[in-house]
């Protein structure tokens, strides 16, 4: 029998033993707890897989050498390059002189490719794996080893309340990758489940980017079945080894930081899909259909990827056909960013037909347009596989057949974010097989993408009538305007009363934008996002910058438009080269830059990817794909506080979402959501809310305030349903806010807030119910509300153990103590949050009241053990450095090092400040400059971050940064 707490351990494990993993208790693996690779086990694998080391064996341990120094040599910073640099050594540069003479082989790790070939390896399953030593190590709730590498670490929870969750597992795991690195530079993945949901991640990967995994027939999660199901789909020794070799990449991002990606699973579904297809031969074409935002991008990486390096595929050709006009896009910065060998770009007619008349076996990106003036047959082969992308778009004129006639035996795939619409049947005709009923071979919807947290829902927000375009009444006002008049006249009259009239018109233009600045300023920016302003031309675009700037200031916005035929130089301000374009876009996506928001007609409509823009302020008439792709921009999710996408309407396009959005799925008119609606939630939102409080007398300020509402809070379960139902008022508060319509609810939410910040965990657990409160209620909070008034009651903390008893009969309210006590030591933990000492006085307040909560400590113990922690909290506040101080520490050192910085010393000066400032903080100690221990352990800490991290081995910058750490800490 198990016991309840590892019920989902034990779970996993049989349902991974009934997948081809043999379970060895971790204690009876032979390996020391230092050890991160079972060497006896890689050894065996080297010489099984191996000829040449099979007849030397020794060979084997020249290669484990090199293995086990890059385990030796990682750092939290470096894991990524590190983890990169095994997968390299293992699939790339795996030579090794072992051959006749001497001579260069490559040596096999692993059994990848064929079924008898994955049999060679050994497949083991573990668990309760310690590292890297027996006492104070840390404990791995599964591992799971090939060849004696250990290539997936799993976390479990059971929770004894609802707010722990897969979150909290995933949270472990991230802090393992900083505390034993070394655990995890052989890793292909990791995963985390409380019994519920199911989420895997690579490492380094923030964890709200961590996903689940689903079949084509389950989608659905919330039990064990669930998980159980996820489990027994995804690890198994064939798809780990496809993942491993096929489905991960390592990119470099615009600051030159190294990630890992992993696929998520409709992107791994999708492209095997693609591949089996080509592998059988037929059908030759196919057509996937997989939501804005959800990784389409990625999605031909990794097919592109493993096409080329399936050796029954005969070195095959691949080719990424784009529908824009230039090849600077979306798909083209995935491909050079994940570092993809082979890979180059056919920009011209010319270069098209050198690259298939010449038979070059790469990857290459082009554009659909690139095939208009081909007029003649340019390659037979049929391992030429074509990805078109948004194939709906690419079917204009004959681009379609003049392809065929090009490339007669290729694959063709299409691949689109929006669905095919019920007139476009010539899309399915070009890509769809017949043998796919739906006509997708693969769909990935909406409700999928935001189910998975791929993307954001997406909300709309209807403005003031006087600025609605209502073109169907202007219509019908026209013509009853004109009922008298002759059709001549009325022809002439109708070439000035038209669109184009109405969207030129000044007074309406600055209403707009008036309107625009006052919404971005108190509804997006306070959240820290931007926005993106869609004008009806290049001319509007000029009217509303010039509008906008006399609002927001000139550097708060930019035009983003094609100059080209640009015969006037009216445009010639925003006329800018790739590079230049480019740098104004990452300055977009930069937090911390003044710029706001962009102006665009046409551009950045399709394509771009910016996480920070969440609202878009649309002015032009626009349908169907062109749309869908345009207000899809907004839904990629960021941080923990983007719930939604917005687009605030003035054209009147959502009016009738269903004309707006003609395609056959009728889930695309489920894609927007009014804002109108939101609102309309809010008030019985907050009567839920306020529900667990009934008979509690909202007016009454202070610890005792909160004391009374605490007492409807009796035990975690109830705490748990009210965090939960206030995290979703808090959503929709922050989602409708500042509208005057809250204002009558604003005192009784800053009484819910402050409930909320009281009881909430003090260590950070259970985040996905107790995360930070969304900015724009955190201001609320700031303006005119503390939660809960910090005080040391003296008399309290100065009682002896032994005296409690006696100080509680007089206090006569063992509970009420306890909550004024426990009140004050949150409040004082949440003031101190940034501090180490506070952050582990957090933990041991939580897992105070969780053995409270549980009945194994009684009321007086808790109370008891209680007040040691605001004692030492009461201690610990004596040695915290005044704020103000460290403020001026750190600009002291920003100064400094923004001195240092140059061509030759490339550093982030933000980065190596913050990096000193959390290092210093956590190894120095009341009066440390006064001795000789305190002294050497900060300039051994500074030396850590300054020489070794960022390699700037300057005695005299050494020197000052530590007379500014002196002084300042």
């Amino acid at each position: 029998m198990f016991n309840e707490d590892n019920t989902i351990e034990q779970m996993a494990i049989r349902t991974l033993q009934s997948n081809g993993w043999k379970y060895i208790p971790a204690e009876e693996l032979p390996r020391d707890y230092s050890d991160v690779m079972v060497e006896s086990m890689v050894k065996e694998a080297l010489i099984r897989l191996n000829p040449e080391i099979a007849e030397e064996p020794t060979r084997a341990d020249e290669v484990i050498y090199k293995l086990r120094t890059i385990i030796l040599t990682v750092q939290p910073h470096n894991l990524v390059t590190q983890n990169e640099l095994f997968k390299r050594m293992v699939f790339e540069e795996n030579s090794y002189p072992f051959g006749k003479d001497g001579r260069m082989i490559p040596i096999r790790f692993f059994g990848t490719m064929t079924k008898d070939d994955l049999a060679l390896n050994e497949y083991i399953v573990t668990n309760q794996w310690v590292y890297p030593q027996k006492e104070n190590g840390k404990r791995l709730d599964v591992v799971l080893l090939i060849n004696g590498f250990p290539v997936v670490i799993g976390e479990f929870k059971t929770p004894v309340r609802n707010a722990i969750t897969w979150l909290d597992a995933a949270g472990d795991i991230a802090a393992y990758e900083k505390s034993i690195p070394g655990m995890f530079v052989t890793n292909i993945f990791n995963f985390a489940t409380e019994g519920k949901c199911f989420r895997y991640g690579s490492v380094s990967m923030p964890i709200g980017m961590w996903g689940p995994w689903h079949t084509p027939d389950h989608k659905s999660e919330g039990s064990l079945a669930d998980v159980k199901i996820s489990i027994a789909d995804m690890i198994t020794p064939e798809k780990i080894m496809d993942i491993f070799q096929f489905f991960t990449v390592f990119a470099t991002d615009k600051k030159y930081r190294k990630y890992k990606v992993i696929c998520r699973y409709q992107q791994y579904e999708g492209a095997n899909l693609i591949v089996d297809r080509v592998k059988a031969g037929y059908p030759k074409q196919g057509l996937i259909w997989h939501f804005q935002g959800s990784g389409k991008s990625l999605l031909m990486v990794f097919a592109a990827q493993k096409l080329r390096m399936i050796p029954e595929l005969n070195n095959p050709t691949v080719v990424i056909v784009d529908d824009r006009i230039d090849l600077e896009t979306q798909i083209t910065a995935t491909f050079n960013a994940s570092d993809i060998p082979n890979l180059i770009s056919l920009s011209s007619k010319e270069d098209l037909e050198t690259f298939f008349l010449g038979d070059q076996r790469k990857i290459a990106i082009t554009t659909i347009f690139k095939f208009g003036d081909v007029e003649k047959e340019l390659n037979r082969r049929d391992n030429i596989i074509l990805m078109v992308d948004e194939a709906h778009r690419t079917q204009e004129g004959d681009l379609g057949s003049k392809m065929r006639l090009a490339l007669p035996n290729a694959f063709f795939f299409g691949l689109t974010g929006t669905p095919i619409n019920r007139v476009d049947r010539n899309t399915f005709n070009t890509f769809g097989a017949v043998e796919d009923k739906s006509g997708y071979m693969s769909k990935y919807s909406f409700s999928d993408s935001i189910r998975d947290n791929a993307t954001l829902p997406l909300n709309f927000e209807p403005v003031p009538v006087d600025l609605h375009v209502d073109r169907e009444k202007i219509d019908a006002e026209f013509e009853a305007l004109t009922e008298n008049l002759s059709k001549e006249d009325k022809a002439e009259l109708s070439k000035r009363v038209n669109m184009k009239a109405i969207m030129y018109d000044r007074k309406r233009i600055r209403k707009v934008c008036e309107h625009i600045a006052k919404h971005y300023q108190e509804k997006i920016e306070p959240n820290g996002y931007k926005g993106q302003v869609v004008c009806y031309d290049r001319a509007c675009c000029l009217m509303y910058k010039e509008e906008l700037d006399k609002l927001l200031g000139s550097d708060a916005t930019t035009i983003v438009m094609d100059t080209n035929n640009d015969k006037e130089d009216k445009y010639k301000e925003f006329r800018r080269d790739r590079d230049a374009e480019g740098k104004v876009l990452d300055r977009f996506r930069e937090p911390n830059d003044p710029l706001k928001l962009v102006i665009v007609t046409s551009k950045l409509l399709t394509g771009f990817d910016a996480p920070i823009l969440q609202a878009m302020y649309l002015d032009k008439p626009m349908k169907d794909h062109n749309l869908l792709q345009a207000i899809c921009r907004t839904n990629r999710t960021y941080d923990e506080g983007k719930t939604h996408g917005l687009i605030v309407d003035y054209i009147g396009i959502f009016d009738n979402v269903a004309t707006a959005l003609d395609f056959d799925e009728s889930s695309m008119k489920k894609v927007i959501t009014n804002i109108e609606e939101v609102k309309k939630q809010v008030p019985a939102l907050m009567r839920k809310c306020l529900s667990y409080f009934m008979g509690v007398d909202r007016t009454v300020e202070g610890w005792e305030g909160l004391i009374a509402a605490q007492e409807c809070l009796p035990n975690n379960k109830i705490k748990d349903e009210f965090g939960a139902d206030y995290r979703v008022l808090n959503k929709a508060w922050d989602a409708v806010s500042p509208d005057p319509f809250l204002n009558p609810m604003k005192y009784d939410f800053q009484w819910l807030t402050r409930v909320f910040e009281s009881i909430k965990p003090t260590d950070g657990r259970g985040a996905l119910i107790w995360a930070s409160l969304g900015a724009k209620t955190l201001e609320l909070v700031h303006e005119n509300l503390q939660v809960g008034q910090v005080h040391d009651d003296m008399e309290i903390l100065k009682m002896d153990a032994d005296l409690i008893d006696e100080f509680i009969e007089k206090q006569k309210d063992l509970r009420k103590t306890t909550i004024k006590v426990e009140i004050d030591l949150v409040a004082k933990i949440r003031k101190h949050s940034n501090d180490i000492k506070f952050v582990k006085l957090g933990e041991k307040l939580e897992n105070l009241r969780e053995k409270h909560e549980q009945g194994l400590i009684t009321s007086i113990e808790f109370l008891k053990l209680l007040l040691e922690l605001a004692r030492e909290a009461a201690e610990a506040e004596k040695d915290v450095v005044p704020e103000e101080e460290l403020d001026k520490g750190k600009a002291a050192l920003t100064e400094l090092f923004d001195g240092v910085r140059n061509s030759k010393t490339p550093i982030i000066v933000e980065r190596i400040v913050a990096d000193i400032d959390d290092i210093v903080k956590i190894v120095r100690f009341e009066g440390w400059q006064g001795t000789t221990a305190g002294k050497q352990e900060v300039k051994k800490a500074l030396r850590s971050v300054v020489w070794i991290k960022y390699k700037i081995k300057d005695k005299e910058v050494f020197d000052r940064a530590y007379k500014y750490i002196e002084q300042y800490y």
